[in-house]
């Protein structure tokens, strides 16, 4: 057994991330790529916080002891399975005596282990200390438009060709509107936001340029950190352009599309609309929920695109007027992903440019 500090434990390539702590506290926050196999399970962790609280350390720790003891040999298996030949690297709270526990079952088993020094807090402040120090070294090729043409989808498009993206409403889970957690989404939360968008930028750290949408400063949940707004305003703006039938049909292909449970759908859409319906006309009001009640979702986006989305991202995009390095139509999608890779590739110097500016 041999603890390790943060920093080492990051350079670490052949290690498997083990969160011993509760299914509760792992699913609040843990490492990317961690695998929970917790000491102990919710109820029984709630159970020795109370002991501990009523009767004292030495008490609570006398009844963990009787918990895991019959546990052992599962949970050496367990670590073992999932570690598929890489050392195991255990991690809890704040490195105390849960990490502590599993790595000496594994030491006495004779199998090499790894305990991180100060735990997952050790970990939530390295994170936040690096992303004070703004570790985005790249420039950003930001793509702007109007709600609907489809810029997550060329982002998408564009990471299959090879090229650098950094998409936030993936590290989010959220789509970046009122209506962005429609769907089979799971927004994330600060932390774990801040812990995926870390690991993206330290994969690339040594790229030029990295494609991004241009988000507001809160998607969902989540806050974005000035760099990043900064790294936007500063960046190659490109602007996305497509027609109003191809943004309609597009919205309406994601937000279905993803949705396994037609009412459920519906109940996220009335609550989404709930959200916005005050800075609308009341005859838009009354049209929406008509809309909804029937399901006719088509005049439904036509309405939300003309008398919300529309006027308010036309007033953002006025700012850049001029400034467009480049304009797509993203009506054929796999040819504007093309053409947008060319132009990254000119950017790097790999070869000339063959589209217009």
């Amino acid at each position: 057994m041999r603890d390790i500090h943060i920093r080492q434990a990051i350079k670490e390539k052949n290690v498997r991330w083990i969160d011993v702590r509760s299914p509760g506290e792992y699913e609040t926050a843990t490492v990317p790529g961690a695998v929970n196999i917790p000491l102990f399970d919710n109820e029984e962790r709630a159970q020795i916080g109370t002991v501990y609280k009523k009767e004292g350390r030495e008490t609570a720790v006398r009844l963990g002891m009787e918990i895991v003891s019959p546990k052992i040999p599962r949970l050496v298996d367990t670590v073992l399975s999932h570690s598929m030949g890489r050392t195991p690297l255990l991690f809890c709270w704040r490195g105390g005596m849960r990490s502590r526990a599993l790595a000496t079952f594994l030491d006495l088993a004779q199998h090499p282990v790894l305990r991180l020094e100060g735990g997952y807090r050790s970990y939530r402040e390295y994170v936040v200390e690096r992303l004070s120090d703004e570790p985005l070294t790249s420039r950003m090729i930001v793509l702007h438009g109007l709600t609907g043409v489809g810029k997550t989808a060329l982002l998408h498009r564009l990471k299959a060709l090879g090229a650098p993206v950094l998409d936030l409403e993936s590290l989010a889970g959220h789509r970046g509107s009122a209506f962005g957690s429609l769907g089979e989404l799971r927004p994330r939360n600060q932390r774990m936001f801040d812990s995926y968008l870390l690991e993206q930028l330290e994969r690339y750290k040594d790229e030029p340029y990295l494609f991004m949408e241009a988000e507001s400063k809160r998607i969902g949940r989540v806050h974005l950190p000035d760099f990043l707004e900064r790294a936007k305003k500063e960046g190659i703006p490109v602007l996305v352009e497509a027609s109003a039938t191809v943004r309609v049909n597009h919205i309406l292909d994601t937000y279905l599309g993803e949705s396994g449970n037609p009412e459920r759908f519906r109940q996220q859409l009335a609550g989404s609309i709930r959200r916005i319906e005050r800075r609308l006309s009341p005859d838009t009001r009354k049209n929406l929920w008509q809309w909804i009640a029937k399901e006719e979702y088509r005049p439904l986006v036509q309405a939300l695109l003309r008398e919300y989305y529309d006027p308010r991202y036309r007033h953002s995009l006025e700012q850049y007027e001029g400034r467009f390095a480049l304009r797509i139509r993203s009506d054929d999608p796999d040819s504007a992903a093309r053409k947008l890779r060319e132009f990254h590739r000119h950017l790097i110097g790999e070869k000339p440019a063959k589209i217009l500016l």
